[in-house]
């Protein structure tokens, strides 16, 4: 985030000076936005950058114990410079939050600065995990910095301690936050297909129970029960990897529009990179805990690859945005969206079904037949109608509140939901449109075609209260449905290895003896178990000690 923020907030001259030196790695940044008291809440920031005109500089400052940086990955111990976000102060004026490039160790020696205290926060979840990153604490004390090391792009401090806004539009800074959401869409695939690689493979390696005769047992991939749980989850790895790409053309989208001051999509651009970034996120890590689940008792130990993944992955949920205060966001753009039909002012991008709102509200699922579930236009509107009419219903409920932030409090679980529904919406859409494209090789459209099917309809089975409820399909059609996607999961299950295969990873880079290739597991699992360091001893530490007496029973008695 210090290169793009600095790319994004920074004027030219402040760019060439200070991306040269990040580039050539002659500084190492990091991005000091969270604080011990606040996160999601940026506007609650206590850090301040008080500007003194008698030395044009400001004065960096943590005021209280809760105004500490808390968390910047690389700051503990590896960091020379920090674009450090603080309340921004001229005058006696609080103007909010802005960035400033603070300096925290010399480059000679790497110790703090004066008036700078810094270290790292300490172990966090998981074995190794994220304790490989030094999430910082700092702490300034009255810390001096020129006043051109304000990033001055948007808004500006002049010599004489005035504050202005520049020509430069201020939502040019949202090119950042959409690269940064789009690139964590793409890290949510990667992990998801790694972990059901490792549980693809084992599934089909593990045997368990419906010998015949003293034949083999059953592959546990076999069992509907497994691939109920599995199969969704690798539809969702190739979902979320089709709408990464589809974010990417997005973010170049939105970056030619903001150079040429169009900035129409760029709320509704804004609300998809939250919406998705949560979603895709909460999805994944879930996932891999629910992939080391489907392989047993071995997926706990730490030579599966699992526990290392979910540890390293799950903070993916909180930074960049706490999940479900970013769907939160999105429901608020769902509720002007809703609150602005009628006005002229149309829908864009992927809120363009609003449009067509009037329709959304009175059709009704003409499924008849299990297959008819494989129409995409007949998909495609059952979640345009219930995520429209979700969105309606809230819309309609938060008018009955006087005072709307309550309301919006109050029916805050109900909005997280209407949201979830437009997240589901742009993933099926956006898979859909993948398959209207060419795609090589032979059978492989037909195969990517079963796991959209599959991906769609576990989202209809796992939400069918909704679907229900806004009474867009009836029970015998969702029934159908389900008929629909036993069938996809025995059409999917002869190529589920090919699929993962797919992935091309190696066994090095999945770090997995359950998922190995070769599909040679419990040779590999014996061996790796005699490299424990426990076994470099026969006798443990500590026998004669504590284990012989007890075996002996040579305990001394407690003496009252």
């Amino acid at each position: 985030m210090f290169i793009p923020v600095i790319k994004g907030q920074g004027t030219d001259e402040q760019q060439r000076k200070w991306l040269s030196l990040a580039y050539k790695m002659q500084i190492i940044g990091c991005y000091a936005q969270t604080e011990l008291g606040h996160g999601s809440n940026v506007q609650g920031l206590e850090t301040t950058a008080t500007f003194d005109p008698q030395t044009d500089e400001f004065v960096i400052h943590s005021p209280t114990l809760t105004s500490k940086k808390w968390w910047p990955g690389g700051l503990g111990k590896v960091s020379t410079h920090a674009v450090v976000f603080a309340r921004l102060i001229t005058d006696g004026e609080d103007h909010g939050v802005h960035g400033f490039i603070v300096q925290l160790r010399d480059l000679e020696d790497h110790r703090p600065l004066p008036g700078i205290t810094v270290g790292d926060i300490g172990m966090k979840f998981g074995n190794g995990a994220y304790n490989t990153m030094d999430n910082g604490v700092l702490s300034f004390d009255h810390v001096r910095i020129p006043r051109n090391q304000m990033l001055m792009r948007v808004s500006q401090v002049t010599r004489e301690g005035k504050y202005k806004k520049s020509d430069v539009p201020w939502q040019l800074v949202y090119g950042t936050m959409v690269y940064v959401r789009q690139s964590i869409v793409a890290d949510a695939s990667s992990a998801l297909s790694k972990a059901v690689c490792i549980a693809t493979r084992y599934s089909a390696v593990r045997r368990q129970f419906g010998s015949q005769n003293g034949g083999p047992e059953t592959q546990v991939i076999d069992y509907k029960t497994q691939q109920s749980r599995l199969f969704p989850l690798l539809a969702s790895a190739y979902a979320f990897r089709f709408v990464g790409e589809w974010l990417k053309w997005l973010y170049t989208d939105v970056t030619q529009r903001l150079q040429a001051n169009d900035f129409s999509t760029l709320p509704e651009a804004h609300a998809c990179t939250a919406g998705l970034k949560s979603l895709t996120t909460s999805i994944t890590a879930d996932g891999i805990e629910e992939c080391r689940k489907l392989c047993g008792g071995h997926g706990y130990l730490c030579s599966s690859g699992l526990p290392e993944l979910f540890a390293v992955y799950v903070p993916a949920c909180t930074y960049e945005g706490d999940n479900v205060v970013l769907l939160l966001q999105v429901a608020r753009f769902l509720m002007k969206t809703v609150s602005q039909l009628g006005t002229g002012k149309q829908p864009v991008g992927t809120i363009a079904y609003m449009g067509r709102i009037e329709h959304l509200l009175k059709s009704r699922c003409s499924v008849q037949r299990a297959d008819d579930w494989l129409k995409p236009s007949q998909v495609l509107e059952a979640f345009e109608a219930r995520a429209a009419r979700m969105s309606v219903s809230c819309a309609q409920n938060l008018s009955k509140f006087d005072n709307p932030e309550k309301g919006f409090a109050e029916l805050s679980a109900d909005l997280v939901e209407a949201a979830v529904a437009h997240c589901q919406l742009i993933v099926v859409s956006k898979f859909l449109e993948k398959l209207e494209q060419d795609i090589p090789g032979e059978g492989v459209k037909q195969q990517l075609e079963a796991l959209c099917g599959i991906y769609y309809l576990s989202l209809l089975h796992k939400h069918q209260g909704d679907f229900l409820a806004t009474s867009y399909i009836t029970a015998k059609q969702a029934a159908l449905a389900n008929e629909l996607l036993r069938n996809l999961f025995t059409k999917v299950r002869p190529n589920a290895i090919a699929l993962v295969d797919s992935f091309n990873y190696t066994d090095h880079f999945l770090g997995s003896i359950l998922g190995r290739y070769d599909g040679n597991v419990y040779p590999k699992l014996y061996e790796a178990a005699w490299k424990d360091p426990l076994n470099n001893t026969v006798v443990p530490d500590g026998y004669h000690e504590y284990v012989r007496p007890l075996l002996k029973q040579q305990l001394l008695n407690a003496k009252l």
